[in-house]
């Protein structure tokens, strides 16, 4: 049997495991990974701008694809940049195999250059990582990568990659199967449990679903808009599972938690039974614990089981896959009358509607309502902030539309570079990606990888020339005084405070993109029609927006989901 060298090996197992497309950034220590990929047709590689853009895009591949992301980087700096996308992936439960190139085993602990312990660093924050020690585990460890990072809770994993163990020879044979001892994920649902959740289900006089990511995760939205019509129970999601249920469902009554709907919050807090599927309870969906859903039992069901009674104390627990689990409940659940309880959320969502106060100027709402009537069939991803919000709150989601979203670790700088691994793994969706001003100069390098990639993005920025969710709660509970939010300060000498800066469209086009600003609420359907002409490259629309419009409802900090501002 002839032998191979590990780096051929690595470049087979991108095949064997279906991988064609791979995020990368070349350097000393993966360069002869990188020849070797040069030499083979199956895996397109992608060069971004910059690592942490890399990951993000890997990440969103994988979000709007189902498969897992793959991305190469370098040692030392090259892996350093992939933290902060590795966290974000492990928080939202996204797979991916991430690796990292380092230094000959000879000089690890050596301080060598570009040397870091990229193990040591990521352990709290990914599924599973490794440096592999020995040419003849490799095949293995890259199966058990890809098997772990898709199982289970799905999540990142790291493998470090000596040179000299990836330049030695060793088999050519990559394993088929996977046996990893003391990793066994959940399957299969325990019926007993099921029943008795059935069971407390039918008996409530007003019960609610709580749809997490965790139904999007394992595309069980068919299994649950079933279940909803059969039960006829309504529905609240957290920002991750919005979209679980389209929102034009009857029984959708919105997102909940800290900018959730008035309506969700307070069926939260009023019903008597809540079925939660796929959620972690974190604080920005609970409020103050011990007042949260104070009148309910609580069912939950998560794949997790460290996810289950962790935040709040639950009644049944399931340790289960979202679309098994409700795939099961139809064989059993029944038509129930919940008509009283439906009036009442109606009477909510009538008393405070999720909505913003008519302007004649440029409003989030206006923006966001022109693209749900512009596309049928599309892929949002949003940056972090208050334009995030607002997506949550007012996009319109449904099978053919689908958010990308930094949920649990709220990164800023991810929305354009996720925008970019969308398009590549959907490339006949539409992709708009919606940025403040802030976040979207984190990555505002990867205007080059868009074009190019020919990618035609749609690049839309909320500019209100402020960190404007800081500035949103500097002025409500820090006395206005807001520092370190101004983006566009006043500088000696001025009178006014300069009005572009950076001037978003020119740099567009430095990069041979194109786009437009605008400042009229009568061009903003003209906006996104000429940004659907430009097929061969992204086109960015520069929105500017009232610095003082404002995420409502809100809950106010240390209170519970009825303490709501509303205005």
């Amino acid at each position: 049997m002839r032998k191979i060298t590990g780096n051929k090996l690595l470049v087979k197992a991108l095949r064997e495991e279906g991988v064609d497309v791979l995020f990368g950034y070349p350097g000393a220590c993966t360069i002869d990974i990188s020849d070797e990929l040069y030499k083979q047709d199956y895996t397109k590689v992608i060069l971004p701008r910059h690592e942490q853009a890399l990951v993000h895009a890997a990440d969103a591949y994988a979000r709007a694809t189902g498969k897992v992301g793959v991305c190469l980087v370098t040692s030392g700096p090259g892996a350093t940049n992939l933290v902060t996308g590795i966290a974000t992936a492990n928080m939202d439960s996204v797979p991916l195999v991430c690796f990292t190139g380092q230094v000959a085993r000879n000089l690890i602990g050596n301080d060598a250059f570009q040397e870091v312990d990229i193990i040591g660093i990521t352990r709290t924050i990914c599924k599973y990582g490794v440096t592999v020690r020995n040419r003849e585990d490799l095949g293995r460890i890259i199966k058990e990568a890809f098997y772990i990072a898709r199982t289970g809770r799905p999540g990142p994993v790291v493998i470090d990659l000596p040179k000299d163990v990836m330049g030695e020879l060793g088999s050519p044979e990559y394993p088929e199967t996977v046996n990893i001892r003391g990793y066994k994920p959940s399957t299969g649902v325990h019926i007993g449990q099921l029943k008795r959740a059935i069971k407390m289900l039918h008996k409530a006089k007003r019960p609610l679903f709580l749809a997490g990511g965790g139904v999007n995760i394992s595309h069980a939205n068919e299994a649950f808009r079933k279940l909803v019509d059969i039960t006829q129970v309504p529905v609240v999601t957290t920002i991750m599972g919005k979209g679980a249920i389209p929102t034009d469902h009857p029984l959708f009554i919105g997102n909940m938690g800290m900018h959730g709907a008035y309506a969700s919050n307070m069926a939260v807090g009023h019903c008597d039974v809540l079925f939660s599927i796929g959620t972690r309870f974190n604080d920005r969906i609970t409020g103050k614990i011990h007042e949260f859903a104070p009148n309910a039992q609580i069912i939950h069901i998560d794949i997790d089981t460290a996810s289950i009674s962790r935040n709040i104390q639950v009644d049944i627990p399931i340790v289960a896959d979202a679309k098994e689990a409700i795939e099961r409940m139809l064989e059993y659940v029944e038509p129930s009358d919940r008509k009283s309880w439906l009036s009442d959320i109606q009477n909510w969502k009538e008393e405070y509607p999720l909505t913003m106060k008519e302007k004649p100027v440029v409003t989030p709402k206006k923006i966001i309502d022109a693209i749900n009537r512009q596309f049928d069939k599309a892929i949002v991803v949003t940056d972090v902030g208050q334009h995030q919000m607002w997506t949550t709150q007012f996009l319109e989601l449904n099978e053919n539309k689908k958010l990308l979203t930094s949920g649990g670790l709220g990164t800023m700088g991810y929305g354009f570079p996720g925008a970019i691994g969308a398009k590549i793994g959907c490339p006949d969706y539409s992709v708009i990606s919606i940025n403040g001003d802030g976040g979207f100069q984190m990555n505002i390098q990867e205007f080059a990888t868009a074009t190019i990639q020919k990618l035609p993005i749609i690049l839309c920025v909320f500019n209100n020339s402020y960190l404007g969710m800081v500035r949103q709660w500097q002025k409500l509970f820090y006395g206005k005084r807001y520092s370190m939010t101004e983006l566009n300060p006043m500088e000696e000498g001025m009178t006014v405070p300069p009005k572009y800066r950076p001037d978003f469209v020119e740099l567009a086009r430095s990069y041979g993109a194109d786009g437009m600003r605008v400042e009229k609420e009568e061009d903003i359907e003209k906006a996104f029609e000429e940004a659907k002409k430009h097929t061969d490259g992204p086109f960015l629309i520069e929105f500017i927006i009232d610095e003082e419009e404002l995420v409502y409802p809100m809950i106010k900090p240390g209170g519970t989901l009825e303490e709501m501002l509303l205005c």
